[in-house]
């Protein structure tokens, strides 16, 4: 006989990382995560063991073989169906009593606040290329002063950036305004990496084309990014342990066994950044006439 659910006794081994009394305060959270695919879904699904008790998530999208090598959800009984669904379904297979909410139509900036209502925290799992959604997010937690966490994951290696209330905005940093979407990918690309740890690896650089909105991507960074992201939330939820903002950022590369924290005063204006983001795109274009 299946036990009944009691969620003292299902996270009791999480006791002693966090008190019994941080437990109970996780359990009243709302965390807000759009897109369920490559990060998004292990995001769901770690948070979701921490014992966090309510979710915002969204996603567009339904399953396909494409996504195997790195998505949470990605099976062969999950084909063709919506990951936002599929996710929900899961994590409440962790936690019966999860409040859920569903966005089945993506994110928008007709609906953002609606999705961002009541959340303490957004951690961003969307697509690299969804800039429109990603801008309209980040913009809503900046006016709604609601913290946002955002973890790349690049290579084997996982990129950490926080933007906090009150401190710098995503747009100041990442300076996307007025910009086309490939330069957009190459600042989202360079702004998140400064280090650029993941480059000396790259086995096989014809897999990167930004205009096809196309690239290279591995289970391992996916899982890093869920760890770095889980830790980042608890630190943020319960008010304690360093928290890094931008311009501070972080990136662990598990190939290289390398840690970096990065500072960009001025985020993709900062000079050395300027000079980073010119090499990049001469490097682009080398990748297109071949």
């Amino acid at each position: 006989m299946i036990p009944a659910f009691d969620y003292r006794q299902a996270f009791s081994r999480n006791i002693g990382w966090v008190t019994r009394e941080e437990q109970d305060r996780l359990r009243k959270k709302r965390v807000a995560i759009a897109g369920m695919g490559g990060v998004g879904g292990i995001h769901l699904l770690t948070l979701a063991r921490l014992g966090i008790g309510a979710f915002s998530i969204s996603d567009l999208d339904v399953f396909e073989l494409v996504n195997f090598n790195r998505q949470a959800g990605a099976m062969m009984s999950t084909l063709d169906r919506p990951k936002a669904e599929t996710l929900a379904r899961m994590a409440k297979d962790i936690n019966p009593e999860l409040d859920i909410r569903i966005y089945p139509e993506g994110i928008s900036r007709e609906n953002v606040e609606s999705f961002l209502a009541d959340s303490d925290l957004y951690v961003d799992g969307m697509d690299f290329f969804a800039f429109e959604a990603r801008e309209a997010i980040f913009s809503a937690c900046h006016r709604l002063m609601i913290p946002a966490t955002t973890v790349g994951p690049l290579g084997m290696s996982a990129a950490l950036l926080n933007f906090l209330p009150g401190g710098m905005s995503f747009e100041e940093y990442f300076c996307w305004e007025g910009q086309t979407e490939e330069e957009k990918s190459v600042r989202f690309l360079l702004g998140l990496s400064p280090a650029r740890l993941q480059f000396p690896y790259l086995a096989d650089p014809t897999a990167v084309n930004l205009a096809e909105r196309r690239g290279p991507s591995t289970g391992m960074a996916c899982q890093l990014c869920a760890g770095m992201a889980a830790t980042e939330a608890l630190k943020i939820l319960l008010g304690r342990g360093k928290v890094l903002s931008a311009p501070w950022g972080m990136q662990f590369d598990a190939y290289r066994n390398r840690l970096v924290k990065t500072w960009r005063p001025g985020g993709n204006r900062n000079p050395i950044q300027r000079l980073a983001l010119a090499i990049a795109r001469k490097r682009l274009e080398e990748l297109k006439t071949r």
